[in-house]
């Protein structure tokens, strides 16, 4: 005689479950609301979900306090899961587990608060070939401004090549080093010209 099949190797619709099923995704840590605890800066996630999806951060918090045994952070996203996909919660042993870290691709590292890096903006002058050069500026990024927009308003406003080369780098194609000091505090009036700094010529 067989043996009856657990209901949570079924494979197909659940019952009292609606779908098609819809996942809010994360603002910070850019994942499912269910694996916001897994990540290394978790406070950010709930800061997020405090000022974005406050329902959503409430019935979490409910979670956190009425959940008994579970680890540090309460096991908010576990359960914020199973209620989503109508999954069983599990059993108690598995809920009482604290999150497992893994290593590589996995583990996402913590980025560097913006805070902590000083607001400042630096311009230098590169070599390309023999005659040409491009104009490399650093910083933009410490005083949230996209990279990408600002690179499409160079290459705009100069009419060359301006590409993203970094994690806060930008190069335009050209001598174009002093035209900045005006145009930037010009486009972003947040940023003074004493936070500009002219490197002069680098080498790449």
């Amino acid at each position: 005689m067989a043996s009856e099949i657990p209901e949570r190797l079924i494979i197909g619709p659940k019952e009292g479950v609606t779908y098609p099923l819809t996942v809010a995704y994360c603002g910070n840590c850019s994942m499912p609301l269910e694996y916001c605890e897994y990540y290394p800066d978790y406070e950010k996630c709930k800061q997020w979900l405090e000022k974005h999806l406050p329902d959503e951060f409430e019935r979490m918090k409910m979670g956190a306090t009425g959940a008994g045994g579970g680890g540090d952070k309460g096991g908010t996203g576990a359960g914020a899961t199973s209620n989503a996909a109508g999954e069983p919660a599990g059993d108690g042993a598995d809920d009482a587990k604290k999150p497992q870290k893994r290593g590589g691709k996995g583990m996402m590292k913590t980025k560097k608060a913006k805070d902590d890096v000083p607001k400042k903006i630096t311009l230098s002058r590169s070599a390309r070939g023999k005659r040409k050069s491009v104009t490399v500026v650093t910083g933009l990024a410490t005083f949230d401004i996209d990279l990408k927009l600002a690179a499409k308003f160079f290459g705009t406003k100069f009419a060359c090549g301006s590409s993203v080369t970094g994690d806060d780098e930008i190069v335009i194609q050209g001598d174009v080093k002093d035209e900045l000091f005006d145009i930037i505090p010009e486009k972003w009036p947040e940023i003074d010209e004493d936070f500009i700094d002219d490197l002069g010529d680098q080498k790449r």
